[in-house]
């Protein structure tokens, strides 16, 4: 099979490679670029522990083919570290928060938690779990897990997070 050669920006950095046409987005970054965070989960989109985010989109690279992302810019989970190499506010409130259980969803989860603040900077609880809902967890209630994307707003925010009474 003929390959093609592809051009993208993965976590700031330049990345040129020769993929086959049917090779799926999830393969790639994980197999060939070495960027085991996004998890393989459902092979059909529904459960967003794919979740990558490319050009200001969040993106389920499991229904995504390399060769469309040819040009684009792509971060994962690996890549939403500070600078300085500290937590990410997302990060920092899984974290705190107690937002995952065993972790596979998590990682999906904070790219689309990452993306609904950019496009809402102070989400309701309701505009979270709407925001959220493409991205399944099978452990928790998903209470903390919009409990650390609380936490997150408030931090970028630069205001105090307050813990909702329940």
């Amino acid at each position: 099979m003929t390959k093609s050669h592809i051009k993208v920006t993965i976590n700031g950095k330049a990345v040129e490679a020769l993929v086959e046409p049917r090779t799926l987005l999830i393969h790639f970054l994980r197999e060939q670029q070495n960027l085991t965070g996004a998890h393989i989960g459902c092979d059909t989109g529904h459960c967003g522990a794919c979740t990558v985010d490319i050009d200001d989109m969040s993106v389920k690279s499991c229904m995504t083919f390399a060769v469309q992302a040819d040009g684009a810019s792509i971060t994962t989970i690996e890549g939403m570290a500070n600078a300085d190499g500290t937590l990410s506010a997302l990060q920092e409130g899984f974290r705190m928060m107690h937002g995952l259980q065993c972790g596979y969803c998590t990682p999906g989860m904070i790219l689309r938690a990452h993306r609904l603040l950019q496009e809402n900077p102070d989400p309701t609880e309701d505009e979270i779990r709407h925001g959220i809902a493409g991205n399944l967890c099978r452990c928790t209630g998903y209470v903390n897990i919009v409990k650390a994307i609380q936490y997150a707003a408030a931090k970028i925010n630069g205001t105090p997070f307050q813990e909702a009474a329940e």
